[in-house]
C-alpha cells in the first residue's frame, strides 16, 4: 500500500512538471510561476530596495529583475550564525532572442531579426512552429500621470517558422548541415503582400513614440502584442521577447517513460527544488525544530557566465545571507560563521549516456536514464564537488534508498561548468554539483526520464528536512 502512495506521489509530482514547463516559456514567465505557488504556500514577498522586518518561523521570497527568484523559510529555531540549506538552479535556457530593431525585410518577406542566446543547438530550430514570449513594457496614462508597467506576454499560436533550403538547391547539407547564425536563423513572419492587406496600425497620424517603435519592429508584430495584451501599440514601449517552440511539454516513449520538452535544462531542477522547498516547509510545523534556513535560489543568466545583476555571478546570493542574518543580530562576524555552516547544491541537468555515442563517455562514468541524480566531478574545478559535499549527498540518497550516479568528463574533452563554482568561490560556500541526467541538451526539444524526476525532487526535499541533522555528525575540521 505505501508502495502504491508512493507510486501516485511520483506521478503527481511528474504531472505537475509538465504544468511548469507548459507555463513557463521564458525565465520571466517561470519566475512568474515560481512566485504564484510560493504565495499559495504561504510565502510572503520581500522587496530588496526595502528593509526586512523577518521572523523565526516564517516563509518569505523577493525577484530580481523578474528573472531571478530567491525564496527561504527560517527554522523556528533559528538564531544568527546557523547555517542556510540551499538548492541553486537557474531559469534560462538557450534561445532566439528578438533584436532591439527586429524589423527585416527581404525578398517579399518580413523576417523577424533574431540574435543567440547561450550555447543552442541551433539546427534543431528550423522547420518548428514558433510564437513569441517575454515581458513588454508598457506605457499607461491616467489622470496625466504617466506610469511604465512590465507584462508578461505570450502568443500561443505558431506565428513564425525558420524554414531550410531544399535540398535540390543544396546537394551537400546531408554532409554537413552549417548554420550561420547571422543569416540563417531569421524567422518568417509573412509575405509583405499579407502584410500590406492586412495592415492594421495606420502611418498617418502617428506619434513620435510609435514611429519609433514602428521603425524598429513590424507593425503586424506590434499589433499582435497589443492584442495580446490588451492596449494600443503605441502603448508598447520596448520589450524582451524571445523565440519559442509551440508544442507542449509531455510524457512520452512507448512505456511513457520519458518527458519529451524545451527547456529542461534546466526548468526541470528549478521545478524540482522549488517544489521540495515548499513541500518540506508545508505544514509549518516542518520549520519548528529547523535551526537553519531552508532555501531555493534560481537565478537567469547561467547560460551566457551568469556575470549580470541577476545573474549568480552577482552579490545577490552574499547579501541574502547577509540581509537574514543581520535581522537577527547586529554583529557582523557572525555571517561568516553562518556561511561556514551552509550547504548548496548546486543542480544542473547532467549528461546521460547516449546509445549512438557511447564514445563520448568516460568508461567509468556513464550516467543512466533513471539511474537518480548524478554527482558531478571535475578536478580542475568546473565542478566545485569534493569528497565531503559529495559525502553528504550520497548519505542522504542512502537514508531513503534514492539511487544516484557520478560523471567526469573524458579527459581528451572539454568540460562545462555550473552556477556552483561561481557561488562556492563568491561566497565560501560548501558546493556539491549535480543534475538529473538528460539527452538532447541544449537542443529545442529535450529528454529525461521521468523516474529521475520522481528521485530528484525526493533527494532535494530530504536534504532540506535532514540537513541540519546529518552535518552535525561530520567531522572534518577539527
Amino acid at each position: 500500500m505505501a508502495k502504491q502512495e508512493s507510486n501516485c506521489e511520483g506521478s503527481s509530482v511528474v504531472s505537475d512538471l509538465i504544468n511548469f514547463l507548459n507555463a513557463c516559456p521564458t525565465a520571466f514567465h517561470a519566475v512568474d510561476e515560481a512566485k504564484k505557488r510560493l504565495q499559495i504556500a504561504g510565502y510572503e514577498q520581500v522587496l530588496e530596495r526595502e528593509d526586512w522586518k523577518l521572523e523565526a518561523g516564517k516563509k518569505y521570497y523577493f525577484t530580481r529583475n523578474y528573472s531571478t527568484i530567491v525564496a527561504f523559510a527560517i527554522g523556528k529555531k533559528f538564531v544568527a550564525g546557523n547555517g542556510f540549506h540551499i538548492v541553486g538552479a537557474h531559469t534560462d535556457s538557450p534561445c532566439l532572442k528578438l533584436k532591439p530593431v527586429s524589423k527585416v525585410a527581404k525578398g517579399g518577406y518580413l523576417e523577424v531579426g533574431v540574435q543567440t542566446y547561450g550555447g543552442g543547438l541551433w539546427h534543431t530550430w528550423f522547420d518548428r512552429d514558433l510564437t513569441i514570449a517575454g515581458r513588454v513594457i508598457v506605457r499607461e496614462e491616467k489622470d496625466g500621470v504617466v506610469s511604465y508597467s512590465h507584462r508578461l506576454v505570450r502568443i500561443e499560436e505558431p506565428i513564425m517558422r525558420i524554414p531550410t533550403l531544399a535540398i535540390h538547391l543544396d546537394r551537400d547539407v546531408r554532409e554537413a548541415f552549417k548554420v550561420n547564425a547571422q543569416s540563417h536563423l531569421l524567422p518568417v513572419l509573412a509575405t509583405a503582400v499579407k502584410a500590406e492587406l492586412n495592415k492594421v496600425v495606420a502611418e498617418s497620424g502617428q506619434s513620435k513614440e510609435t514611429t519609433s517603435i514602428n521603425s524598429k519592429h513590424h507593425s503586424l508584430l506590434l499589433q499582435l502584442l497589443a492584442d495580446k495584451l490588451g492596449c494600443e501599440p503605441e502603448h508598447i514601449s520596448d520589450f524582451e521577447l524571445q523565440a519559442c517552440d509551440t508544442q507542449p511539454s509531455l510524457v512520452a516513449g512507448a512505456a511513457k517513460e520519458f518527458i519529451f520538452s524545451g527547456r529542461l535544462d534546466n526548468l526541470c531542477m528549478s521545478f524540482c527544488s522549488l517544489k521540495a522547498l515548499i513541500d518540506a516547509t508545508a505544514p509549518e510545523s516542518n520549520l519548528e525544530d529547523e535551526t537553519g534556513v531552508r532555501m531555493v535560489a534560481l537565478f537567469d543568466h547561467e547560460e551566457v557566465g551568469s556575470d549580470s545583476a541577476q545573474g549568480a555571478g552577482s552579490p545577490a546570493m552574499l547579501n541574502t545571507l547577509s540581509r537574514i542574518t543581520h535581522s537577527f543580530t547586529t554583529d557582523s562576524k557572525l555571517l561568516e560563521k553562518a556561511i561556514q555552516r551552509s550547504f548548496l547544491v548546486s543542480a544542473d541537468m547532467a549528461h546521460a549516456l547516449h546509445p549512438n555515442y557511447m564514445d563520448k563517455h568516460e568508461d567509468n562514468h556513464q550516467p543512466k536514464l533513471h539511474g537518480g541524480l548524478v554527482i558531478k566531478h571535475n578536478a580542475n574545478q568546473r565542478y566545485a564537488t569534493n569528497a565531503v559535499t559529495s559525502l553528504i549527498f550520497r548519505e542522504i540518497a542512502r537514508n531513503h534508498s534514492l539511487p544516484v550516479q557520478d560523471f567526469v568528463v573524458r579527459n581528451d574533452m572539454a568540460c562545462g561548468s555550473t552556477i556552483g563554482p561561481i557561488l562556492a568561490s563568491g561566497v565560501g560556500i560548501r558546493t556539491v554539483d549535480v543534475g538529473a541526467p538528460q539527452l538532447s541538451m541544449h537542443s529545442i526539444r529535450e529528454m529525461c526520464a521521468v523516474d529521475d524526476v520522481k528521485h530528484s525532487y525526493e533527494h532535494f526535499k530530504a536534504y532540506y528536512q535532514e540537513f541540519t541533522h546529518l552535518d552535525a555528525k561530520i567531522k572534518v575540521d577539527a
